[in-house]
């Protein structure tokens, strides 16, 4: 009779232990990143009358008789499933979807503790802390490489307030862009001019080299599209006819890709090649072809055919040829002799005109020009393709100067592609090794090459130095990168338009810290008042390979056990770690309405045990009650 009583006692205790868990879960159901516990029963020891026996002979076997001697609460299960995902409007909140937990310490990380609860901030020392002042565990940035390494120990996060960012100096300049292929640009500046020597420069007066008159443009931006003579005077080849004294005395120019290439009966002004009786089907016999490449070749042959020589006694001695800075061929004839009259055409071979519109860039000369007159006759302009990339580059100091790169189509040949010129130059005083007084200017210009399906070929000049004269750390080497060679990730050519599809740098100014965020490998990335964005730390993750064996030490946090494992320290999203999620929290995963319906269940159980013990009371009355 007494084992019903304490058999009763035994479930009363029981379901008290299993009420007190179940009070607890929902005293936490708002708790963030609470896990919700389960109370396991498993029955005490029984007491045996009897033991179980076997099949013997005729008779069957026997159960052993056995009474139970109760109940009790043999383990308590913690269920690590997780909780809901709540956003927040702090961006320093951090949640864990999956599996893992944040590591904090309270002793400078001589001893770990663990949590889910993500509720973060900085306190007045920068130290990222949870709401028991615990420091979160992680990696920090090296002041040294600028890089968070994850392989390292793991120590407090302490970013400290006010944090500025020294500048860094640009090493890296990456361009994407397309020099066109096509043979109508629209982006084209004026051939170089001459000065008064002759001499080819450009807008800064800087000696430069003439361009091959064979990939210039027309005043439209047209190409010329100009086609190289065979080897020998007047055998083919576009060109032009300029004539004087009523057509019986002239001139006709031929192109070539190499004066050199060219048999000569003849050398005229500036090593252009002449015949002085080529014909060229012509009804004259009187003809001086005058071979060029170049826009200096071209101009040297006007100059020659306008000035007193054995070749052309018609001619206006005195008369002079030079390009202006539009562009334009102007032929004066203000110290002449005699009255130069023009007329242009082109060259006539079997009955078609060749390239008129080479021809027509140039019938602006046409007419007649007086002797000592100061009027003169200009042809179109002179246009090369061009395309400027322009970017900020950063020095030492973290003071920005602007890099300019200007690139100029140089030639053109149907089998091996194009090439372009390119010249870089920054605003004085700053030095990048030019010629002085132009050390501002790059000097020789580089070459960039493609073939002939746009790729990119190769390019001479794959780095510049760059003193700002400023102050700052001089001869600062910067490599240009225009892409991979054979490849079509940076400068390319293709028949579209010039255009620049993006560049970039390295270097940027000094900078203060004004804004923090997290991102879901729980890196925190930190914000300048310089437009930089870089890690400044990474939030440390553990594993462990039982859950369920952590001790609860209050305050949102778990101890290591015996029975937990040892912790996996690593990253958010990798080796079966969750991964993090800014600005949000993990939600406590107590089913409310199962957690209700548990205390009915405890009630009741709760109930029958107490009903137990009064009927076991009752019949010991009944047992007392036969003595009397």
């Amino acid at each position: 009779m007494l084992k019903s009583l304490f058999s009763g006692v035994t479930g009363l205790q029981s379901h008290q232990i299993a009420m007190d868990v179940e009070s607890n879960n929902i005293a936490n159901v708002n708790t963030i990143g609470y896990k919700y516990s389960r109370a396991n029963f498993s029955d005490l020891l029984a007491q045996t009358n009897q033991i179980a026996t076997a099949p013997q002979g005729k008779l069957g076997g026997k159960n052993a008789v056995q009474i139970g001697l109760g109940t009790s609460v043999n383990s308590i299960t913690k269920i690590m499933s997780q909780g809901s995902i709540q956003n927040t409007d702090k961006n320093t909140d951090v949640a864990i979807q999956g599996d893992g937990f944040f590591i904090v310490s309270s002793d400078g990380g001589n001893t770990y503790k663990y949590s889910r609860s993500g509720d973060f901030k900085f306190d007045a020392a920068g130290n990222f802390v949870d709401n028991n002042g615990f420091i979160v565990q992680g990696w920090v940035r090296d002041k040294n490489t600028g890089l968070v390494d994850s392989t390292a120990p793991i120590s407090n996060i302490t970013i400290p307030p006010g944090l500025t960012t020294p500048a860094s100096a640009t090493t890296q300049m990456v361009v994407k862009a397309n020099l066109s292929a096509s043979t109508t640009i629209t982006q084209f500046s004026p051939t170089y001019e001459t000065d008064t020597t002759g001499a080819f420069i450009n807008t800064d007066g800087y000696p430069v080299t003439p361009e091959d008159m064979g990939v210039m443009f027309s005043a439209s931006g047209e190409a010329f599209s100009l086609t190289s003579a065979a080897a020998g005077p007047g055998t083919g080849g576009d060109g032009i006819f300029i004539s004087t004294d009523g057509g019986q005395t002239y001139a006709e120019f031929r192109y070539t890709s190499n004066i050199a290439d060219v048999t000569t009966t003849g050398t005229g002004a500036g090593g252009v090649a002449t015949s002085p009786t080529q014909t060229d089907g012509t009804a004259s016999t009187n003809a001086n072809v005058y071979y060029f490449n170049s826009t200096e070749d071209f101009r040297a042959a006007v100059a020659n055919w306008t000035s007193t020589n054995a070749l052309n006694p018609g001619a206006s001695a005195g008369a002079t040829v030079n390009y202006n800075a539009q562009g334009k061929l102007i032929v004066s004839n203000s110290a002449g002799a005699s009255d130069l009259s023009i007329a242009v055409a082109g060259i006539t071979d079997t009955n078609t005109v060749k390239n008129e519109i080479f021809t027509g860039n140039f019938s602006t000369l046409a007419g007649n020009i007086v002797a000592g007159s100061t009027s003169t006759k200009q042809s179109q302009a002179v246009n090369a393709a061009t395309h400027s990339v322009s970017m900020d580059i950063y020095d030492s100091l973290g003071s920005k100067h602007t890099l300019k790169i200007d690139f100029r189509k140089q030639s053109s040949n149907a089998t091996t592609g194009t090439s372009w010129s390119y010249s870089v130059s920054v605003p004085k005083p700053a030095d990048i090794g030019g010629v002085a007084p132009y050390q501002n200017i790059l000097n020789p210009a580089g070459v960039i090459s493609f073939d002939s399906t746009g790729a990119l070929a190769g390019y001479t000049i794959p780095a510049i130095d760059f003193t700002g004269n400023n102050g700052s750390k001089p001869n600062q080497s910067i490599s240009l990168d225009f892409g991979t060679i054979n490849g079509f990730d940076g400068i390319t050519s293709y028949d579209n338009e010039s255009s620049t599809g993006g560049n970039s740098q390295d270097g940027y100014a000094g900078g203060d810290l004004n804004g923090i965020r997290i991102d879901a490998s729980g890196t925190l990335i930190g914000s300048f008042t310089n437009g930089r964005s870089f890690g400044l730390a990474q939030i440390a993750m553990a594993k462990f390979s039982n859950n369920e064996g952590l001790t609860t030490d209050g305050g949102n946090v778990y101890l290591q056990s015996a029975n937990s494992g040892d912790p996996i320290i690593g990253t958010a999203a990798t080796a079966g770690r969750g991964y993090m999620q800014a600005s949000s929290l993990e939600a406590s995963n107590v089913d409310l309405s199962k957690s209700l319906t548990q205390l009915i269940i405890i009630q009741r159980g709760y109930q029958a045990n107490a009903k137990t013990i009064t009927t076991s009371d009752t019949l010991l009355e009944t047992l007392l009650g036969i003595k009397r």
